[in-house]
């Protein structure tokens, strides 16, 4: 399938609001289904050895924190909003 003025459109538009998403949100904590599949996945369950593991599986899990770095959110709305130009440059859709 070959990408045509539409899809670039649509493809920078959506960069540029997870861009400026990602500007206005300081961090994302994920709930605690997420924060065990990541655990199970990744390894990142904090006090997983010796007799503490059956205490973990019970009670509550502390909660993932994501902090995305400053950079990120810039260069996804300048990609966006050079994918969203570069489309106003091309030729329409026959």
């Amino acid at each position: 399938m070959e990408l045509n003025r539409n899809h670039y459109f649509v493809l920078g538009m959506l960069l540029l609001l997870i861009g400026i998403q990602l500007r206005f949100v300081d961090s994302y904590v994920l709930n605690e289904p997420s924060t065990r599949f990541l655990a199970a996945r990744f390894g990142s369950a904090p006090q997983e050895q010796g007799l503490r593991l059956p205490l973990l599986s019970q009670g509550p899990m502390p909660r993932k924190v994501i902090t995305p770095p400053e950079w990120l959110g810039w260069s996804l709305m300048s990609i966006g909003s050079v994918l969203m130009l570069h489309s106003l440059a091309m030729k329409k859709p026959a």
